[in-house]
């Protein structure tokens, strides 16, 4: 009784530790995955607390949970237009590009390591994927936006690659288990067998949960745990059939989350939190795993292995696997650099060790240096790369809270939506009466020092005021722009990013040359709209935050249609080029 006691008392320590650290890490820029990683290490054996964990079965069931409520959480963030601008270049990433880190990894690990060529690609495996629990939590806690099409590969991708990684390590260690088993075209009926029935589990599993949310009448608290058990139910039957867990709950999340359902908003708030707490669990684990001692013999090799992974196989993955889709070389640079290993690696790592293969703890030791080095060389930078590489944009403006409004029955969810006005806010200094909102909208009323002001009195909306809004969910977006903070403080804000002015895209070069000096040698006729120029020079979707230059005058992508079609431009001077 007295031990478990105090493993709760250690467990509780080490988590309240690890949450107040994330103060510290933030100040910093560390990557938080790196502070709870580190925080397992110094309470595990050769720690301060030297707690000795050295079970991988255990550690495969929690990192596989974590991992489940993790995955989960992405789909459920996911949203439609993601596909719509980067399913094609995310596959071809989750797919070839993974295969390819796998050789190029593969046969460095043999040579740094002196392993076989069946052995080296087994690591190879092992580290072939990035991982979705990184890139997620990374670009949370940067509170980093960056343009659409770029952020979309890379969710998608570290949110779908998990299979392939997962039938090549499965394959491979079967292969150095039992070396008279035929190694062949069974690999690539078994990677059609897991994305095929991870997806359509993924697919029904996401409708029936839809469809159940409708049809219970629970209160608002259980909806997020059901959310929880239907995703470990889902993830356990499609292994069980063969099938990608990791598929089958990131698109059943993708379905839920973008489902008309007043219950998502409930859901999602409590999944961040049971999502960050998967990630603490984990990483503090995972931690505690780690003898740090034990990699002193292989410290050299295993940093010479991450930074061919980092600096070659990524890079080259990446740069073929995008070649057809017109990718820019900056946007290119930033994917390979953002290819981050996380939990996942280390996860894979205990599989060997499971199998009892030879050297099966070595793999494991050395996908927790390279994870180390990625965290560190990678994590640490992201935000630096992705302003050096011109892609970070300025954040949507949304509600400082939403309340959905479960028991209206209506063709879209409805919504309190609460707003902090500011100095920058553009609705500050005026009067309800005078704000131009959708029709549908309706003023609730405000609080302003502790007091709550009837709509009727038609106040005057002050810097401090917190204003309630009762809208439709689908009418939120336009809401913001108009009551929400312009962003004036954000390292990146829509009037630096975008320009003074915001035009629509349908206006022409003749309508701007009262206004602008177009050069003559522009290569444009002045009767051409802007939405026109866009088309001519992106053969792609075009996506916020796309620019084209014009003599010297810049226009930037700011508002497009689920369609694609680009409605508003802003419009700024810029040095001209030389």
């Amino acid at each position: 009784m007295e031990a478990v006691n105090f493993l709760i008392l250690i467990a509780g320590a080490m988590l309240f530790l690890s949450i107040v650290a994330v103060q510290f890490s933030v100040r910093i820029g560390a990557p938080l995955l790196l502070v709870f990683l580190s925080i397992g290490m110094l309470a595990g054996e050769e720690g301060l607390l030297g707690l000795t964990f050295n079970n991988p079965d255990i550690a495969l069931l929690i990192g596989s949970v974590a991992l489940v409520i993790i995955l989960f959480d992405g789909g459920l963030r996911t949203h439609p237009e993601r596909f719509r601008v980067a399913l094609a270049p995310a596959a071809m990433l989750a797919s070839v590009g993974v295969i390819i880190t796998c050789i190029i990894t593969g046969i460095a690990a043999a040579y740094l390591f002196g392993f076989s060529w069946v052995e080296g690609l087994l690591l190879g495996a092992i580290l072939s994927s990035t991982d979705a629990a990184a890139v997620f939590s990374i670009f949370q806690s940067q509170k980093l936006r960056i343009k659409e099409r770029v952020a979309a590969t890379l969710e998608i991708e570290s949110g779908s690659n998990d299979p392939m990684a997962v039938i090549l390590t499965v394959t491979l260690v079967s292969v150095l288990a039992q070396p008279e088993l035929p190694v062949g075209f069974g690999v690539v009926v078994v990677f059609l067998q897991q994305a095929i029935v991870g997806a359509l589990l993924g697919y029904l599993g996401g409708k029936l949960f839809v469809l159940t949310c409708r049809k219970l009448q629970l209160h608002v608290s259980f909806f997020p745990l059901l959310a929880v058990s239907a995703s470990i139910l889902v993830f356990g039957l499609a292994a069980n059939l063969g099938g990608s867990g990791f598929l089958a709950v990131y698109l059943m999340g993708y379905l839920v989350g973008n489902a008309k359902l007043p219950q998502v908003m409930h859901i999602l708030r409590v999944h961040d939190g049971l999502a960050w707490l998967s990630q603490i669990v984990m990483f503090l684990m995972l931690g505690l795993l780690m003898t740090p001692s034990s990699v002193f013999n292989i410290i050299l090799p295993a940093l010479g292995l991450a930074l061919v992974l980092i600096f070659v196989a990524r890079p080259v993955a990446v740069f073929i696997s995008l070649a057809p889709f017109r990718f820019p070389w900056r946007d290119q640079v930033f994917i390979s650099w953002v290819g981050l290993r996380g939990a996942v690696p280390i996860v894979l790592a205990l599989f060997p060790w499971i199998s009892g293969l030879e050297n099966q703890q070595l793999y494991f030791e050395i996908a927790f240096v390279v994870v180390l080095v990625s965290l560190v060389v990678q994590g640490w930078s992201i935000s630096y790369t992705a302003r050096k590489m011109g892609l970070e944009i300025p954040p949507e403006a949304e509600p400082d809270s939403r309340t959905p409004i479960e028991s209206i029955r209506a063709d879209d969810v409805m919504e309190v939506a609460v707003y902090r006005i500011t100095e920058d806010s553009a609705a500050v200094e005026h009067f309800w009466h005078e704000i131009n909102l959708p029709r549908d909208a309706d003023f609730v009323g405000l609080v302003r020092d502790g007091h709550w002001l009837r709509s009727s009195n038609n106040p005057q909306l002050l810097a401090g005021d917190f204003i309630m809004v009762l809208t439709r969910t689908s009418d939120v977006a336009k809401i913001s722009e108009v009551l929400a903070s312009s962003g004036s403080d954000q390292r990146v804000n829509k009037k630096s990013f975008f320009g003074d002015f915001i035009l629509n895209a349908d206006i022409t070069l003749a309508d701007l040359a009262g206004f602008y000096a177009i050069p003559e040698d522009s290569g444009e006729e002045l009767d051409t709209d802007i939405r026109e120029i866009f088309r001519r020079r992106f053969h792609r979707r075009v996506v916020i935050g796309d620019h084209i230059i014009i003599g010297n005058l810049m226009f930037t992508v700011r508002e497009v249609s689920e369609e694609g079609t680009i409605l508003k431009v802003g419009v700024k001077v810029v040095e001209q080029r030389k």
